[in-house]
């Protein structure tokens, strides 16, 4: 019979034991654990007038599928993933259309449509590649954001992780062996609350004065030029709502112009009589609902006073055209001056202004140009835009396509010369004149960097007017701006009209994990009680020796036996 152990070493076999089993666990865990972590955006939810749009869930805890998947699968506990660059648009309409149960949905987007994303941006001529991109996920956002949706929809960029995780689900899939509880996989999980609608959300307006040279004790007895820009955006993913044409390429423009004219009205023999404001407007996607209820906080005194106000929207993607847009019958004495100022400015520079008009429907509710607010006032307006023809509401309002990616700060440098020098020809009687006020490398050229830095900032910014706090650091920052070029500067914040309703958790976290396959686990399960009862055994023959061991399994001695 083997001596017994020491009480020290039974201890430090124990020891060794518990900690082999600690290591046996861990490798398990690493096994079965996250494979990565994502940021991901959720699509939009949001009501109108109590109807109910975008996707109405955020928690997600199911597996993983991708288009590759067998068309008698069962999708109602599995999310889609789905690279934009294998998008099938008719695909989405089917399932949506039929209302086909999903587990949920997450889009893969490439990096050009992140804003984030430092590569090279500034260019008018796409590739084949990305206008098909830019075009496919444009008819996407309109679909999910006019869309009901009860589950999940979120939106992630490429990245070697999750690209890894996308080809690892494909080739399961390809295989036969797609995600599920028997057979393993990638289980996706986002841990969010229910969303809760926001309480009085708030849009804040920010308008600066320069005033023109007095012809008397009250400068409010001069004309005046607005010159207005609406910021805010709107897009199926709130958080990278960045709109870098629209509406920041009109931001950076009404910017730059209040910065030229501020050189202008500094010196009193240069300024001129006409007033000068300017109004940076928010709830533009929501029927330019902030431009409306600053224009009515006016007294009659001051809207009469404007001569007219050049709303400027989306100047940043054109090359040979642009057009201004009114209400007004082009006939109209102020209409006709202020195309034949733009037009000789724009032949001057080498391209081409357009005008169309469009008469507005006092009884219809919708607003399709800013300059429509002005109009319903009776306050001569156009808009300056590269778009030929009105968006739809909720359209081409600053959403996934609109990066910075696909704006050409030339355009809008060509755009601020334009605005600058047909106000300035107007304001000092310089029509039919070939002068250049803001001529190249003078004291008030157009500044290029300038520019650049505003466009860097907005394209950076997601600004759905809903989600801005307060007291928001970027609105702030608009409005100091504002005060180092212009006097008299002042928000003016309103409750957005209750027609529109938005809810919270706009991004997340998900977390990839590659889970076992139940056959795993019970093999696991098989080896971990096998391990545990030799372990076991182990212990108890060192520590009390085989027969002990041995008792524990004998059957005991019957009560009458033991009697007897």
């Amino acid at each position: 019979m083997a001596p017994r152990k020491s009480p020290r070493e039974r201890q430090m076999l124990v020891l060794e034991s518990v900690i082999a089993l600690v290591f046996v666990l861990v490798a398990c865990v690493e096994l079965c654990d996250g494979a990565t972590v994502v940021d991901v955006y959720r699509l939009i939810q949001y009501d109108i007038s109590g109807a109910p749009f975008g996707s109405r869930l955020a928690g997600l805890n199911h597996h993983a599928t991708s288009l590759h998947f067998s068309p008698h699968a069962d999708l109602s506990r599995t999310v889609l993933l789905i690279p934009l660059r294998e998008f099938n648009i008719s695909f989405v309409k089917e399932y949506i259309a039929e209302n086909k149960p999903l587990g949920g949905l997450l889009f893969l987007l490439p990096q050009i449509f992140n804003f984030e994303n430092k590569g090279e941006v500034g260019s008018n001529h796409l590739d084949g590649t990305e206008e098909l991109l830019k075009n496919v996920l444009a008819e996407l956002e309109q679909i999910l954001i006019r869309t009901n949706l009860p589950y999940p929809v979120y939106f992630a960029f490429e990245d070697d992780n999750i690209n890894a995780v996308l080809a690892d689900i494909k080739k399961s899939d390809i295989t036969g062996q797609p995600a599920t509880a028997t057979t393993g996989g990638y289980k996706f999980v986002v841990s969010a609350l229910e969303p809760k609608s926001l309480v009085s959300p708030s849009i804040t307006n920010i308008q600066g004065w320069l005033t023109g040279l007095k012809a008397g004790d009250d400068a409010h007895q001069l004309p005046t030029i607005a010159v207005v820009a609406s910021y805010d955006t709107f897009g199926a993913a709130p958080a990278l709502s960045v709109g870098s044409d629209s509406n920041g390429s009109g931001v950076v423009a009404l910017l730059e112009v209040a910065r030229l004219f501020s050189l202008l009205y500094s010196n009193p023999k240069t300024r001129g009589q006409y007033n000068l404001l300017f109004g940076l407007t928010s709830g533009g996607p929501y029927n330019y609902n902030g431009t409306r209820k600053w224009l009515r906080s006016f007294d009659q005194r001051l809207r009469e006073s404007i001569d007219y106000a050049i709303c400027i929207d989306s100047i940043g993607s054109w090359e040979n055209e642009l057009w201004i847009h009114v209400s007004k019958p082009p006939e109209n004495a102020y209409i006709k001056q202020i195309m034949e100022d733009f037009s000789s400015v724009a032949e001057e520079l080498g391209f081409n202004v357009n005008l169309k008009h469009k008469k507005i429907n006092i009884s219809n509710p919708r607003v399709a140009w800013e300059h429509e607010q002005f109009s319903r006032l009776r306050v001569t307006a156009a808009t300056l835009s590269e778009l030929s023809a009105a968006p739809e509401l909720l359209e081409k309002t600053g959403g996934l396509i609109d990066s910075r990616h696909f704006v050409d700060e030339k355009a809008i440098i060509r755009g601020v010369k334009l605005v600058a020098e047909s106000l300035a020809r107007h304001i000092y009687g310089h029509q039919g004149k070939n002068i250049q006020i803001f001529a190249d490398n003078s004291n008030l050229a157009v500044n290029p960097y300038y520019i650049r830095s505003w466009l860097d900032v907005l394209s950076q910014t997601p600004r759905v007017a809903p989600f801005f706090s307060k007291d928001d650091p970027f609105v702030m920052a608009l409005k100091k701006e504002l005060e180092d070029h212009t006097d008299e500067v002042n928000l003016q914040r309103e409750a957005l009209d209750g027609m529109f309703t938005f809810y919270d958790s706009t991004s997340a976290k998900l977390n990839i994990y590659q889970v076992a396959s139940v056959t795993f686990d019970l093999l696991l399960l098989l080896v971990l009680g096998s391990y545990l009862i030799v372990l076991f055994s182990f212990l108890v023959i060192t520590t009390r020796g085989l027969d002990d061991l041995i008792s524990l399994f004998r059957r005991p001695p019957s009560r009458k036996v033991k009697t007897a």
